[in-house]
């Protein structure tokens, strides 16, 4: 019966282990295939959290993403046209492979943006 106890005992602290969090991680990465690095977060971690950034004009724009283990999740969907940021959570091992790419800077709100500023200097010159 103690032998069994043991086994009981092993077999339910082998499973808090499985039971934590992994996700990739990485910072201020240019690609999401630089992005696989899995990490163990910590038990306070309920979220893999990624990060996509994306800003520029013609030949000089560019994206960053960022992946890490969370204790919240931050809810950011922002587009200026120029800029964007954009976050994803998930909740299950290593969910966050691929990247929040959902999110791309609008080159219909870009030229919206950059004519409607012209106007505007147009109308206050004259």
């Amino acid at each position: 019966m103690k032998a069994f106890l043991f086994i009981l005992l092993a077999v339910a602290l082998g499973m808090e282990q499985v039971a934590s969090l992994s996700c990739f991680t990485c910072s201020e990465e240019s690609s999401n295939l630089k992005c696989l690095t899995p990490t163990q977060c910590a038990d306070s971690d309920k979220y893999c959290l990624t990060i996509y950034a994306t800003g520029g004009i013609g030949d000089n724009k560019g994206q960053r993403i960022s992946k890490k283990c969370s204790s919240v999740c931050p809810q950011t969907n922002l587009n200026i046209g120029i800029a964007a940021l954009s976050t994803s959570c998930c909740e299950t091992f290593l969910c966050n492979i691929s990247g929040a790419s959902s999110v791309r800077a609008s080159y219909a709100v870009m030229v919206t943006g950059i004519l409607a500023s012209l106007l505007c200097i147009l109308r206050t010159g004259l």
